[in-house]
């Protein structure tokens, strides 16, 4: 569950200055200090970091297009912004409370980059 909901907590505290990356570093710092001693933290940490992972190259990409258009690729990337930031809230508390109720949780079109 913590590997998961630290995502928020990394995301809230440094949403001003670090944007995505505070995203993922509360799922790698849990997921490899837990990965050895219990398998279903080693599961939950994996996808809750691919997860944070895929959203991060999502932002970046559309971050880009829009550098690239000279600021004419926002017309996409803020709509794209706001729907991808609601669903990663919304599947992010869902994944918490699965895994706190002992379930794994797949997050939908993930790159599984971490195995």
């Amino acid at each position: 569950m913590f590997a998961h909901l630290s995502a928020l907590v990394g995301g809230i505290l440094t949403s001003g200055w670090a944007g995505s990356l505070g995203c993922f570093i509360g799922p790698l710092i849990i997921w490899m200090i837990k990965k050895d001693t219990m398998p279903f933290v080693d599961d939950q940490g994996k996808e809750a970091l691919n997860f944070n992972i895929t959203v991060g190259l999502i932002f970046l990409a559309l971050l880009l297009l829009s550098i690239f258009t000279l600021g004419i690729g926002l017309i996409i990337a803020i709509p794209a912004w706001i729907v991808i930031g609601i669903a990663w809230l919304v599947l992010t508390i869902i994944a918490g409370i699965k895994a706190n109720n002992g379930e794994t949780y797949r997050y939908p079109l993930t790159l599984r980059l971490i195995k």
